[in-house]
């Protein structure tokens, strides 16, 4: 299972991309961040970070994408820039039929380092620690990044395994409870 990982930013949007499966080593394809200029309108931000979204897409042919989820900790003009980014994301991801997910920041947290309140230095040494890297990507917003796509592959392959076991009891699934992912390749053709 190949996953984008997409810590939202209105400033700067960390992406990362894993492969692996649950019971197997992983490993990191590839880690960034993805810049909008801060001294332009809104919309010519978010269409900034909409193509950048759509190269990492076109260029790492994700299974599915995670995107951590918002809550409003912080200030409401701080909490709507990284919404309407993280928004601009999983519209990219929808537009190709691929699977979204959202994460919580504790989610994430207690899938790396089995804490969810760990402090972002723990988070970052799980990630270097799983990918066998040599050091944590920088900026965090990477390593943040490939620490929601790890916590994908882990709880997303899990709920594919019971939903596929499910099915073979015959036991149907409600309406919007499907597999996380797909195969490699059965998404061609835009948004079904």
């Amino acid at each position: 299972m190949r996953v984008l990982g997409v810590d939202p930013g209105l400033t700067r949007m960390g992406v990362g991309v894993v492969e692996g499966r649950i019971g197997a080593p992983m490993r990191m394809v590839a880690a960034g961040v993805l810049r909008s200029p801060a001294d332009a309108p809104i919309a010519e931000r978010l269409l900034v970070i909409e193509g950048q979204v759509e190269q990492w897409l076109d260029e790492h042919n994700p299974d599915a994408v995670a995107v951590e989820r918002m809550f409003a900790q912080e200030g409401v003009r701080t909490i709507m820039g990284t919404a309407q980014a993280a928004g601009v994301a999983m519209v990219a991801a929808a537009r190709r039929g691929l699977p979204v997910a959202l994460h919580t920041p504790s989610e994430v947290k207690a899938a790396i380092t089995g804490d969810g309140r760990a402090q972002k230095e723990q988070v970052a040494a799980m990630v270097v620690r799983i990918l066998k890297l040599s050091s944590a990507p920088k900026p965090v917003d990477a390593t943040d990044a490939l620490a929601l796509a790890i916590c994908h592959v882990w709880r997303g392959g899990a709920a594919d395994r019971i939903a596929e076991a499910l099915q073979r009891q015959g036991v149907s699934l409600p309406s919007g409870n499907v597999p996380m992912h797909r195969e490699r390749g059965r998404r061609k053709g835009g948004f079904r």
